[in-house]
């Protein structure tokens, strides 16, 4: 019969191996609690991005409660580059389903782009074990219009404003508070967003 000092220690070991085997991944929950299974069933669908990410990749789980319908958004963060998705459905695990996909597509489409930035054998075996779609591969991007924004010192409130005004997805404006340039823009949720510069 293990002692007490021998069953934390085969605590303490399985933690770490669990912590070796995946990215190190943050959990933050808004109004609700996030359960054991439901964090086991994230890392399992994790694990499989891996292969093409370091070591040093960092993964953030965001969970909200809204009106009785569950919000999962990822964001990956390796080398410099940020790989995000969210989805909203009744249910929790069908929410990380969602965006687990999402993430899988988004590699898909790039992947030419992205394997300057990650293990592209890693891409390669990701896609063969991913299930296909119909939705073809773009990995050319064509900038077919570039306009000059004429930006001023205004609040977010007002940039939110100015946005509905002209009736677009978003708006870029110095913020009046920080002398920075942000952009605000509509979720899909009907909510609003602020893009923030920063280094980090």
């Amino acid at each position: 019969m293990a002692t007490a000092a021998e069953a934390t220690a085969t605590a303490e070991n399985k933690k770490l191996i669990r912590e070796a085997d995946f990215m190190k991944i943050t959990y933050t929950a808004r109004k609700v609690n996030l359960r054991d299974n439901f964090k086991e069933r994230c890392e399992k669908k994790l694990s499989k991005f891996n292969r093409i990410f370091s070591e040093d990749a960092s993964v953030n789980v965001v969970v909200t409660l809204e009106k009785n319908r569950q919000t999962v958004e990822i964001t990956i963060r390796d080398n410099g580059m940020i790989y995000r998705a969210e989805s909203t459905m009744p249910e929790m695990n069908d929410a990380l389903d969602k965006v687990c996909d999402i993430l899988m597509r988004q590699i898909r489409k790039n992947k030419t782009r992205l394997e300057k930035k990650i293990k592209s054998a890693g891409i390669e075996d990701l896609i063969t074990e991913a299930a296909q779609t119909d939705e073809p591969e773009d990995d050319e991007y064509s900038v077919v219009r570039k306009k000059h924004v004429l930006v001023k010192p205004i609040s977010v409130d007002e940039a939110i404003l100015e946005m509905n005004m002209v009736n677009h997805n978003f708006f870029m404006f110095i913020n009046s508070e920080t002398d920075e340039i942000n952009v605000v823009y509509k979720r899909a949720d009907g909510n609003y967003g602020v893009l923030e510069p920063t280094t980090d």
